[in-house]
């Protein structure tokens, strides 16, 4: 059985204390835990207010069209799916379904759902509400794909109900108020950890209806975002109190169906830089901050604070246009490779033991390859390509994002201007083109444009190497203009083999053909980390970023 390991490290005053987990990618039905019902000594209602340091606003609170890591942080708190996941195992784990079997050779799965679960405005879960969302994602539109091009939807079932013979969704039928049954036009190994996703939290169908989700005619720091976007409903165990500029407040859900932790109050404050997160913290403002710096490293353990670690679970990279005519050229993509010094990069602007990136599969995940292609730092030699590759000092408009942290992208401004340097070097001749997060930086470079090259990562979500390779490279998209119908075909091929040798040596073979093709330059396989005050006895630090307050344990 495939398996990575997940690592928790909290240092503090300089004192490192370790705790190892297994993290699968195997799923199997499992039995329901308590769901919540009392116990004969009642748990403290919640009192505690938390307030939590985010690196930018969220770009929409509904998490089938935002899946950015800002947004499915707060909406991992208010919506929950039918799946969770194990923070010690990893494994899928009942969460709105106690249970689920599968059949007809894994391409029908049957759910088992919890009972007396009720939405945050009042209505009822049940199987139709479950079949409502998969019928709502299943239908978005490509105006609004267009739209909101942080759906998750097609990344994960290939495509829409607009081309249904290409899409692995095939349909959601309500079997009975509490058992819903999800068919599959085909095998698909990773479907329990995709139900993972925050992008496949179920959400109140009254809710959809009376925020019109499907009409994008708000508007959030830039970002198009519905009704229902800005005020989400779901099951889960805190509802939206109010968003504004700077903050989004959460409230303990009193009608939640489990346990609902100490807090009462969640205050998410976003702090563009990273010295006013850490501030914001040595001044005792917030309890907690995500996207710790390596320049913020050394203050925090110097001052006592405590840092917890999470294993790289990201990938950043810089992305290649091959839109862009001379970017078409093998060569000279793999002059741009040649050029960079990730080494330097990464002892400069990352963590310590972030590992430098060959490929975009982490190295915990089943189907790394040990033999992946790599050129390597040689500013010589990519003088040469450049040349042999035609390369005329033709103008490479570089974008990268301002007033951002991502946990594969700490310091993005310093970065740039390192890889700029460093390619100007050679004889790259780089416009900057920087551009604010939050005026819509994703969707600038992910979408068909003029962006030669640009700075982005990869936050993997589930345990799987479909997870990394599918979104980025398992069809032609905006963000790369790369095309490889070899590629795409074994990349669909490999998402329904079952665990095992064969699926493994598959996707070593996709690592080493997009490798070899350079579509990006893979930098780095980030450590990210997290700050807390004395007051945080243990934080539900995840790989997959699956954190949610509940498990947040305070001082009394």
């Amino acid at each position: 059985m495939p398996s990575s390991t997940s690592r928790r490290t909290v240092i503090k005053a300089g004192a490192v204390f370790l705790a190892l987990g297994v993290t699968s990618c195997t799923a199997v039905p499992a039995p329901s835990p308590t769901s919540g019902s009392p116990s004969a000594t009642a748990a403290p209602e919640p009192a505690a207010a938390f307030n939590f340091g985010t690196a930018a606003q969220p770009l929409g609170l509904d998490p089938a069209l935002s899946n950015d890591v800002e947004s499915q942080r707060i909406t991992r708190q208010i919506l929950e799916g039918l799946v969770g996941v194990d923070q010690v195992t990893g494994k899928p784990t009942p969460l709105l379904a106690t249970e689920w079997a599968e059949s007809n050779e894994g391409r029908s799965y049957t759910f088992k759902l919890r009972t007396d679960v009720v939405f945050q405005d009042g209505t009822p879960f049940n199987a139709d509400a479950v079949c409502t969302n998969f019928n709502r994602w299943f239908a978005f539109s490509p105006e609004l794909r267009r739209q909101a091009p942080g759906s998750s939807f097609k990344d994960v079932f290939k495509a829409h109900s607009d081309e249904p013979e290409l899409s692995i969704f095939k349909s959601c039928t309500a079997v009975s108020a509490d058992t819903v049954q999800i068919d599959l036009t085909q095998r698909f190994t990773a479907f329990l950890q995709a139900l993972t996703l925050p992008a496949f939290a179920i959400a109140s169908p009254a809710a959809l209806a009376a925020g019109t989700a499907e009409v994008l005619d708000q508007n959030r720091g830039g970002q198009p975002v519905s009704v229902f976007g800005t005020s989400p409903v779901g099951t889960g165990p805190f509802s939206l109190a109010s968003w504004d500029e700077g903050s989004v407040t959460l409230a303990t859900n009193t009608s939640y169906w489990g346990e609902r932790g100490q807090i009462a109050t969640i205050n998410f404050v976003a702090y563009d830089h990273p010295q006013a997160r850490l501030q914001a913290l040595l001044d005792g403002k917030i309890d907690g901050y995500d996207a710790v710096t390596v320049g913020n490293f050394d203050q925090l353990v110097k001052r006592g604070k405590q840092i917890v670690q999470r294993d790289p679970f990201s990938v950043m990279y810089v992305g290649i246009n091959q839109d862009i005519p001379v970017l078409k050229n093998l060569k000279v993509r793999q002059a741009i490779e040649m050029a960079i010094d990730k080494e330097t990069l990464i002892r400069r602007f990352f963590i310590d033991n972030t590992a430098k990136a060959t490929q975009f599969v982490p190295p915990k995940i089943s189907g790394f390859n040990n033999d992946a292609p790599e050129l390597g730092h040689d500013p010589a030699k990519a003088k040469e390509y450049l040349e042999e590759g035609g390369y005329a000092g033709e103008e490479l408009k570089f974008y990268y994002p301002l007033n951002v942290t991502r946990p594969y992208l700490p310091t993005p401004e310093k970065v740039y201007a390192e890889i700029s340097r460093q390619l100007t070097a050679v004889g790259v001749n780089i416009r900057p083109v920087p551009v604010d997060w939050a005026d819509g930086y994703l969707q600038k470079v992910q979408s068909p444009g003029d962006h030669a090259l640009h700075l982005l990562g990869w936050n993997g979500s589930y345990s799987d190497a479909d997870n990394f390779v599918g979104p980025l490279f398992g069809e032609k998209n905006g963000e790369f203009g790369y095309h490889d119908p070899q590629v795409f075909s074994k990349i669909n091929r490999a998402r329904g083999l079952p665990e095992g040798e064969e699926r493994d040596e598959q996707y070593h073979t996709i690592n080493a053909q997009i490798a070899a093709t350079v579509p990006a330059v893979p930098v780095a396989f980030p450590i990210s980390a997290l700050a807390l005050s004395d007051r945080v006895l243990s934080y539900p630090a995840s790989p997959v970023l699956n954190e949610v307050f509940t498990k947040v344990q305070l001082k009394p």
